[in-house]
């Protein structure tokens, strides 16, 4: 089973440079997780599977009261984190956008994507 959290977004204080740590601004997080395909159909309540509300409490939770200078890192913290929180997932997918991107030049956005499984 997978399970898609969509643009999801927080405010954070992450970047390279010091005004986007001053000052902040906005992330959009998109979180796919992975279960065993084989145990979809023992589901009958919520504790057969991933909450995917205390799934969304951990990634605002980090966006929003940790401070990263690579999105990468933060990346690495989401997909560590909510692994280490749910043992029941196999593989998880973040996307991380940054909408405000301090480039000199035209660019909507800049976005890291990472996954990670359990061996």
């Amino acid at each position: 089973m997978k399970i898609h959290l969509h643009d999801m977004i927080f405010f954070g204080y992450h970047g390279v440079q010091p005004e986007e740590r001053k000052l902040g601004q906005r992330f959009v997080v998109n979180f796919t997780l992975y279960t065993n395909p084989e145990l979809d159909t023992r589901i009958r309540r919520l504790e057969d599977t991933v909450d995917y509300t205390k799934v969304y409490e951990i990634i605002r939770g980090i966006l929003e009261t940790k401070e990263y200078y690579l999105l990468e890192n933060c990346a690495n913290d989401i997909n560590q984190t909510v692994m280490d929180a749910f043992p029941e997932i196999l593989r998880v997918r973040v996307r991380i956008k940054k909408p405000s991107v301090p480039i000199n030049g035209s660019l909507s956005s800049v976005e890291v994507e990472m996954e990670r499984q359990r061996t």
